[in-house]
């Protein structure tokens, strides 16, 4: 499935929805350097700046690229020590503003411009970036909790999203996104319900990151923070009530019956 647009107008321009969009493209072209793919400056600052939870969970260890390879200092069989570079409390912040590709750009954005202009609206400005921040952090911690020791940087604004899309399944589950739906080589627009959309992209990601612990997990993860995308969405379902004071009146009067 893959959204292109939902039903339910906003009554405010979406002022830090566009600023994080506007962040995280200049980002990607002008301090990663990047344009289809990352090349060796992105990946350098993708390295310093993204979150690795090796160093989250050993404060004051570095990691650093070596003979095409990620190793941290304390791990076994490593000595010396590793380049300066940005603490890891700040890369938990600089991690959601970077991006691997420029699909995974595209990708988010788009993903963040349907559903997160209402979350703003629904709550304001002020207390939207508090919900978006928080949501991002809660991503990382739950990826760091699921694997410790890893030495593969986090990227992507897709942690801090997912908590977006809990918070529009919670308020506006009835609400109806266009979507373009693929069978194999084929495909049709409709229009289905908030729920069902977001219900299925949920799902999965659980189901892609119990994978990861399967018989057939050798394969990896393919790059993508499947308990991230758990963990901010879980965030955004049991926090969004603490934040959202502004939901749509006429959200009710729009989606009274229920959508099949």
């Amino acid at each position: 499935m893959f959204p292109v647009k939902d039903d339910i107008p906003t009554r405010r321009f979406p002022v830090l929805t566009v600023a994080i969009i506007v962040i995280c493209c200049v980002v990607y072209f002008l301090f990663e350097h990047g344009l289809w793919d990352l090349g060796q400056t992105g990946n350098e600052r993708v390295l310093e700046y993204g979150a690795i939870p090796y160093e989250i969970t050993h404060p004051g260890k570095s990691c650093a690229e070596a003979l095409g390879q990620v190793v941290c200092e304390g791990q076994p069989g490593v000595t010396g020590t590793a380049p300066d570079q940005a603490p890891w409390w700040v890369t938990l912040f600089t991690s959601m503003f970077m991006h691997a590709s420029l699909i995974h750009l595209a990708g988010n954005m788009l993903f963040l411009w349907i559903f997160g202009n209402n979350i703003e609206d629904s709550m304001g400005a002020a207390r939207f970036i508090g919900f978006y921040l928080l949501g991002g952090l809660a991503a990382i911690g739950a990826q760091t909790l699921v694997d410790p020791n890893a030495a593969v940087p986090t990227v992507g604004a897709s942690g801090a999203i997912a908590a977006v899309l809990g918070g529009y399944a919670l308020l506006y589950p009835r609400a109806r996104v266009i979507t373009v739906v693929f069978i194999i080589i084929f495909f049709t627009i409709i229009e289905l319900p908030a729920l069902v959309v977001l219900g299925f992209w949920i799902l999965l990601q659980v189901w892609l990151g119990a994978s990861q612990f399967g018989p057939e997990a050798a394969g990896g993860s393919g790059g993508v923070a499947y308990f991230a995308h758990i963990g901010g969405f879980l965030f955004g379902l049991l926090a969004i009530r603490l934040f959202a004071n502004r939901v749509h009146e006429d959200y009710e009067r729009f989606h009274r019956l229920p959508v099949y």
